[in-house]
């Protein structure tokens, strides 16, 4: 996006940490009013003494019963939003290796990754509607690219974001309504800093915020990064059985 003064307003879920956080500070630096949602404010805390343009307001994105009053909320800030970014998400990993695998995870993860994000474009939805040139995003992973041993509940809710924003763009086309996903790798946030495994081309938050960020002006529909490790998943996708035999844990006994 160009970095000129006064570009609009935007609605940012998942804004307390990791790339909510960082995207937060790219759309002040830019000149936007950000209006910042997480549970609970945590690092939005010194931001928010120092930024007369940013405005939290909390949600729990699962949680249906809010989003009235989170729509309210929002309606007591600005009339119009130019630009809702939701990335508010979660992760767990299921563990087949366990004797009593943690099933309910699957519950857990796509109330917050997938149905916390459509609780949150209802929410939003009425003031995208009212903007000039609105501007739908979401935050999907490039784990939909290719499957990952113990990503069943992440990436199955990922593909679902990925499906729904597709669907979405259709449907909101009348409205002129923009749709991206975006589609980031390894990103080194509080979530991934409990990961066990290698994560290729891991990057911080600040540069995946920024890649995202520049990557908006022009509008995509999808946006998946960084590159290289978008091939590798290309690879994966057509020579599944090269692919099964590089990542799957090895039978018992071999």
């Amino acid at each position: 996006m160009n970095r000129t003064k006064n570009q609009g307003v935007v609605w940012i879920t998942g804004a307390s940490s990791g790339i909510g956080l960082a995207l937060t500070k790219q759309f002040l630096d830019a000149g936007w009013k950000v209006l910042a949602s997480a549970r609970g404010q945590g690092g939005l805390t010194p931001l928010l003494s120092q930024h007369e343009q940013l405005h939290f307001i909390p949600f729990d994105i699962a949680d249906a019963s809010q989003v009235s009053e989170v729509q309210a909320a929002l309606m007591a800030h600005t009339d119009v939003l130019d630009c809702a970014l939701l990335n508010a998400g979660t992760c767990e990993y299921l563990d087949m290796s366990d004797t009593d695998p943690d099933w309910k995870m699957m519950d857990r993860i796509m109330s917050v990754n997938f149905i916390g994000l459509v609780n949150s474009v209802e929410t939003c939805l009425p003031l995208l509607k009212k903007a000039a040139r609105p501007h739908l995003v979401g935050v999907s992973s490039q784990a939909v690219q290719a499957a990952f041993p113990q990503a069943e509940a992440y990436g199955a809710s990922k593909a679902a974001v990925r499906y729904f924003l597709s669907s979405l763009r259709m449907d909101l086309k009348p409205f002129n309504i923009d749709v991206t996903c975006l589609m980031p790798g390894f990103v080194d946030t509080p979530l991934t800093q409990k990961n066990t495994f290698d994560m290729p081309f891991l990057m911080s938050a600040d540069e995946a915020a920024k890649r995202m960020f520049s990557a908006l002006d022009s509008r995509p529909f999808e946006y998946a990064f960084p590159k290289r490790l978008s091939a590798i998943l290309w690879a994966g996708r057509h020579f599944p059985k090269w692919w099964l035999a590089k990542l799957a844990p090895k039978p018992n006994g071999q």
